[in-house]
């Protein structure tokens, strides 16, 4: 039998986690699901089952997911050779293809097993409704790479429909051309930025393969827990953003600018992230803040 001091500590969890809970109900959350979560058994349980209690509790969750490595192992299938220019998967016709039909896969997948786990799931992609409206994407050196989308215009219409009907939305970031109507593939971190701002979310959550932002890349135990805008705008240009970090944080910046109250990046590998993150006081995360809010929720009332 567990012990009392095991359910003292259990009811000490949720007594930290109440304020928390009253600060978010009612509130809009997108999570950019990709990587590694996508993958593992246990961890995509652990997703669903943060996601089940997100709106059992009274949050809004959005899900939009990626799938690049999924849509790179049928390209090479096929024949083809994945390629990239500046992160951005060079899309000709055939990869488009490919693209839309892994990513429907995928996204039928995710609300499949969400179903099967007690989540009630409805998969769209950005060109249902007219949901996500886009410009063919030109990249500095002005190379042309296909069929790859800049999002233009989120309508939030058929999201927020699905919201009211008690459904997590899950979203493939496939987008609808605003000139020639053709499906465009777009970086599933744009399009959950993009989403994000257009809902004002209160929340918007990359579930990666890191744990977070690092002051030293090297060294695990540099993690920042909590960086506003202006430090990290700081922290990119003092070339202390390297690799995939990089375009991260520049959506970060931008999501919280076009009025996401919050951005987090969550190593997505760990179990119940999501509610550690959200739910705990200091977080097992980074979390990128506006100037303007209060670090740390409640930690005044410590």
């Amino acid at each position: 039998m567990e012990s009392m001091d095991s359910w003292i500590e259990k009811a000490n969890v949720l007594i930290e986690a109440l304020p928390y809970i009253r600060e978010f109900n009612g509130t809009k959350i997108v999570v950019k699901y990709g990587g590694s979560a996508m993958k593992d058994a246990a961890i995509k349980k652990s997703v669903v089952q943060d996601v089940a209690l997100l709106k059992l509790i009274g949050m809004k969750p959005i899900i939009v997911h990626g799938g690049g490595k999924e849509i790179s192992k049928w390209v090479k299938l096929s024949g083809g050779t994945p390629e990239f220019v500046n992160g951005l998967r060079v899309t000709d016709e055939k990869t488009m293809e490919i693209a839309e039909m892994v990513l429907n896969k995928v996204n039928k997948g995710l609300v499949q097993y969400m179903e099967e786990n007690g989540v009630k799931a409805c998969g769209i992609s950005g060109k249902d409704g007219g949901t996500m409206t886009v410009r063919k994407k030109i990249i500095p050196s002005g190379r042309d790479i296909g069929y790859v989308g800049e999002v233009r215009t989120v309508d939030t219409a058929l999201i927020d429909t699905l919201i009211d009907k008690d459904f997590v939305p899950v979203i493939c970031p496939i987008g609808l051309g605003e000139d020639d109507f053709r499906s465009y593939n777009i970086n599933a971190d744009d399009a959950a930025c993009a989403i994000a701002a257009a809902e004002k979310a209160e929340k918007l959550v990359f579930l990666s393969d890191i744990e977070g932002v690092y002051r030293d890349m090297m060294d695990p135990t540099t993690l920042i827990s909590e960086l506003t805008v202006s430090e990290a705008k700081r922290f990119i240009r003092e070339g202390n953003a390297g690799g995939g970090m990089l375009p991260k944080l520049q959506n970060c910046i931008g999501a919280i600018e076009a009025g996401v109250s919050r951005v987090h990046i969550l190593d997505g590998r760990i179990l119940h992230s999501l509610l550690l993150e959200f739910f705990t006081d200091k977080g097992i995360g980074t979390a990128i803040i506006a100037d303007t809010e209060r670090r740390y929720y409640h930690a005044d009332q410590e």
